[in-house]
């Protein structure tokens, strides 16, 4: 891509104003802190703009966007321009190695999956989505389009961990009603927040699909949340404190 983007989504379009809707969720940075482990070097490899980016650890970023490497806060170290599939460190360099919303954008998976075990001595820590449970999310009625293009660019966790080897788990982390990070998700029980058209540019899977699209779900969402049919449906989703949906925690021992 033109700003270096190694993957398949344009976010020297789609990335600015990234960070405004994509804050980190405090409940799965924590997920995240406990998967890391003991862990004092870390490399965050596919960083974007350092949502998930532990604090408390010693830290090397690495993100191919010059988009995304802009929108890093100044307190988090500056990034690595590099790309998953060639990692400019030594075997073994760090004591774990981390992923946050990155492997789907990958062109070679295996290649970037061995790249992270290569270089960690510890734990690969991967936050992910399943997609064969991406469809259990309302949005499916309303953009199945989005959801189907989730499916075919997140891959199978059995893939992932097949790739990986050795001793992996899989975690479902859910999902806070009121998540500060806008993935697609985060909104199960905020409906009216996909309205927004910077909520969904914030999401890549949208620039994917056709121009009728947008229009077609902002029209048909609105109409049924004001007369009611999406809480007939679905209102339950309003007061349910996490939901269990597609994002998932992969982590795999040496």
């Amino acid at each position: 891509m033109t700003d270096g983007s190694a993957g398949d989504a344009d976010y020297s379009r789609i990335g600015t104003g990234y960070t405004r809707y994509r804050q980190p969720e405090p409940e799965i940075a924590a997920a995240i802190s406990a998967a890391l482990g003991a862990a004092r070097t870390v490399v965050n490899v596919g960083a974007g703009a350092g949502s998930y980016e532990p604090t408390d650890r010693t830290v090397t970023p690495v993100e191919p966007s010059a988009t995304m490497r802009s929108q890093r806060p100044e307190h988090l170290a500056r990034a690595i321009e590099a790309a998953a599939e060639a990692l400019p460190f030594a075997t073994d360099a760090f004591d774990a190695a981390l992923s946050t919303f990155s492997v789907h954008q990958w062109s070679d998976l295996d290649g970037g999956l061995a790249e992270l075990r290569r270089v960690a001595a510890g734990p690969v820590v991967i936050l992910t989505c399943d997609p064969a449970r991406l469809d259990r999310f309302w949005l499916a009625e309303y953009a199945p389009e989005v959801i189907a293009t989730e499916a075919q660019r997140f891959p199978a966790i059995d893939r992932i961990a097949d790739a990986l080897g050795g001793e992996v788990t899989v975690e479902t982390v859910p999902i806070p009603l009121l998540c500060r990070d806008g993935f697609g998700e985060a909104y199960y029980g905020r409906p009216e927040g996909l309205l927004d058209p910077g909520a969904r540019r914030a999401n890549s899977a949208w620039s994917f699909v056709g121009p009728d699209v947008e229009p077609r779900f902002e029209a048909s969402l609105r109409r049924d949340l004001d007369d009611g049919t999406w809480d007939a449906k679905h209102g339950e989703l309003r007061r349910l404190p996490h939901y269990d949906g597609s994002l998932v925690l992969v982590r795999a021992l040496p």
